[in-house]
Order: structure tokens, then C-alpha cells, then sequence
């Protein structure tokens, strides 16, 4: 049974070492935020932080997240005031807002990584994350915002 840190919290998890965690995080520990999208890791809606690294829950197992610090977008800020969260409201960014937790998420990562991004790091960062309303100029209006708050 293995113990996953989840947005500051242990949970002792019943499951399958090679359950998805993205299942876990949304069946067993009630965090509906991170969402199911393509299932191979290709679309990005599924994607968390495991100590501060974007990934995709989608893939990643339970076995491999275990002793791993991970955030999804309910652990970002609970209250939406996290600077990536502000700006994407300041920029009117999702229209469906299905794959916004995992843009918001990845957005997250690069600007700790990357304070100030240049439009190419921000393409390259967020390429493998998918919106089907095609949102993208928004997302990037938004990521660019958010690095002037100092994300």
C-alpha cells in the first residue's frame, strides 16, 4: 500500500502499484480538477507536479509517484490566487475550460523554471499540452502576465 503526498496531505492508498495516479487523485482521493484526456500522455489535460516537474498523471504510476511530492491544480492555490491562476482569469483564457488545469499546470512549471520566458520557450514548454478551443494566444497573453506578477 503506498503513501503519496498529495498537496501537503499523506494518503495511504489501497491500489495497484501500477494503477495510473491520475486515477488515483480523481477516484480515490476525490481531486477532480486533473482531468482524463487521451490517456498516453499526449494531450497534457492530466498534468500534475511530482516535486515541482510537470508531468502527466496519465502515465505515471502509482509505484513511481510514491515519496514524490505532488501538486495538482487544487494543491496550486487553494483560493486562486497563484499568479499563473490570476492572470489566466485576468486574460479570460479557457472557453470549455476542460484542459485548463493541466495548460495552468505546465504554465506553473516553466515559469518556476523559467521566470521570463521568450515566446519560443513558452511554445516548447507548453507544445504537449492540447486545448480542442484553441485558446493557445490567450494562453500565451496569459503566460506572459503571469511572469510580470513573478511567477
Amino acid at each position: 500500500m503506498p503513501n503519496l503526498h498529495v498537496n501537503g496531505a499523506i494518503h495511504a492508498v489501497d491500489a495497484d502499484p501500477n494503477m495510473p495516479l491520475l486515477w488515483v487523485l480523481r477516484d480515490l482521493l476525490g481531486l477532480p480538477g486533473t482531468k482524463y484526456g487521451c490517456g498516453i500522455g499526449a494531450c497534457g489535460a492530466c498534468t500534475v507536479h511530482v516535486n515541482g516537474e510537470a508531468v502527466r498523471s496519465c502515465i505515471t504510476s502509482i509505484a513511481d509517484a510514491g515519496g514524490q511530492e505532488i501538486t495538482t491544480i487544487e494543491g496550486l492555490s487553494p483560493d486562486g490566487t497563484h499568479p499563473v491562476q490570476r492572470a489566466w482569469v485576468a486574460n479570460n483564457v479557457p472557453q470549455c475550460g476542460y484542459c485548463q488545469p493541466g495548460q495552468i499546470m505546465q504554465a506553473a512549471a516553466l515559469l518556476k523554471d523559467t521566470p521570463k520566458p521568450t515566446d519560443q520557450q513558452i511554445t516548447d514548454a507548453m507544445s504537449g499540452n492540447i486545448c480542442r478551443c484553441g485558446t493557445y494566444q490567450r494562453i500565451r497573453r496569459a503566460i506572459k502576465t503571469a511572469a510580470g506578477l513573478g511567477a
